[in-house]
């Protein structure tokens, strides 16, 4: 594992262990979520596509962090997606969206250090071990 990974891996882990059992489990969701993506750029692109590019880029930035609404959210993940995700976790689709537009900037945020996204794809590693923080 490269210096790049290793700290995206320290992030994450800390980002999981910040809550309580259930916080972990939404932050492992998002990881699996990203990479489903095909990594962060492709989620951010999705962002941008879908008309909340100043949602994400202030996510990625060094600035302070735009709040996005679950609706909004749900939009770009996908009904089903957040539906899925819901149903794995034991949440309604509601809590699911909630809970995702609390926790993904921050995530976004831990994971583009210096208001920028890693080259290389090197966060492919540390999302794929997300489920077993």
């Amino acid at each position: 594992m490269g210096l790049l990974d290793s700290i995206a891996n320290q992030v994450i882990c800390s980002l999981a262990a910040s809550g309580d059992g259930r916080h972990a489990e939404v932050v492992n969701a998002i990881g699996g979520f990203i990479q489903q993506q095909g990594g962060l750029e492709n989620l951010i692109a999705n962002f941008h596509q879908k008309g909340l590019g100043n949602v994400v880029s202030s996510w990625v930035g060094t600035g302070q962090n735009l709040p996005i609404s679950a609706d909004q959210l749900t939009r770009v993940m996908g009904n089903a997606q957040v539906q899925a995700m819901a149903q794995k976790l034991g949440f309604s689709p509601q809590e699911m969206s909630s809970h995702l537009a609390e926790i993904l900037p921050q995530v976004i945020d831990k994971l583009t250090p210096g208001g920028a996204v890693p080259a290389g794809g090197g966060l492919a590693s540390v999302l794929g071990g997300l489920l077993k923080v």
